[in-house]
């Protein structure tokens, strides 16, 4: 099982921090930043670029942009639903802009307040007019949706080929509420790597009955090699009723570590950043 080249994406800036009831300054934000570079960490998910109305805990991306360190060394990838957040986030000067869409049309109207055909044609006119970005794409409860239900394998198909087309070449495949078990995530993976053998996929993978690192294990001996977690194992969506947190990263590098999977990330500066950002919550604004 050993993969020596396994990537990790911390998102605990982005995906941890949208679905906790408090609003952490940027300043703070960009201190959890350094604690994870420090650690080892060298793909972080920073920020989102949305309404913040609707999701302040994202409030100030541009100016937490502007002091994350290290920006040399280290991807800073961002999010983006719509057309605005794309132009925010490239202004900004994101090295790597993430746009998303849904699998499932009950999660698509509850995220994005779209269809996914409507959602899916947005996007391809926003990359269309942003050629000198650099996008990844990445498919929300691509397995399960709160909504919907399960979701097809053609249907997960059909997403990630639209995506395609708009000339992306890396997706993310997310199972947003955590609770698809191993072998479903297995047979999609399958499904969508026969439709689209020269697409990069990844995994985003929350944690509701234990099961993420189980799916870690199958998803890298089936030679898949990037994975989306969270320090602290902070996240969920708002807007996908019974969301689980992110699949810890501590929790990831330790078991990826003990199978023999280097990841370059120091165990001991993680679980001082995981303290800094449970501190962090801790003192924070809460939401009113």
């Amino acid at each position: 099982m050993n993969n020596p080249n396994v990537v990790l994406t911390d998102v605990v800036l982005r995906d941890g921090l949208q679905d906790e009831p408090v609003v952490v300054p940027v300043a703070d934000r960009a201190a959890i930043a350094e604690a994870l570079v420090a650690a080892g960490l060298r793909n972080l998910e920073a920020a989102s670029f949305v309404n913040p109305d609707r999701v302040p805990q994202m409030a100030g991306a541009e100016d937490l942009l502007s002091r994350l360190p290290d920006r040399d060394t280290v991807r800073y990838s961002v999010l983006a639903l719509n057309a605005r957040g794309v132009a925010r986030a490239a202004a900004a000067g994101a090295d790597e802009i993430t746009v998303v869409a849904s699998a499932s049309p009950g999660h698509s109207r509850a995220n994005a307040g779209r269809d996914v055909d409507a959602a899916l044609d947005d996007l391809a006119a926003t990359i269309a007019a942003n050629p000198h970005a650099r996008f990844t794409a990445g498919i929300s409860t691509a397995f399960v949706c709160p909504f919907d239900g399960d979701v097809p394998p053609s249907t997960l198909v059909a997403v990630a080929e639209r995506f395609a087309r708009m000339g992306i070449r890396r997706i993310g495949l997310a199972d947003t509420l955590g609770t698809a078990e191993p072998d479903q995530v297995l047979r999609s993976l399958a499904a969508v790597r026969e439709a689209l053998p020269d697409v990069d996929l990844g995994l985003h993978l929350h944690n509701a009955r234990g099961q993420a690192l189980s799916t870690v294990d199958a998803a890298v001996s089936a030679g898949i090699a990037r994975f989306d977690s969270a320090t602290g194992g902070y996240g969920g969506c708002p807007f996908a009723p019974g969301a689980h947190g992110n699949i810890a990263t501590e929790e990831l590098v330790a078991h990826l570590h003990a199978r023999g999977i280097p990841t370059g990330i120091d165990e001991h500066a993680l679980a001082e950043a995981a303290t800094l950002i449970k501190d962090t919550l801790a003192r924070a604004t809460v939401l009113t």
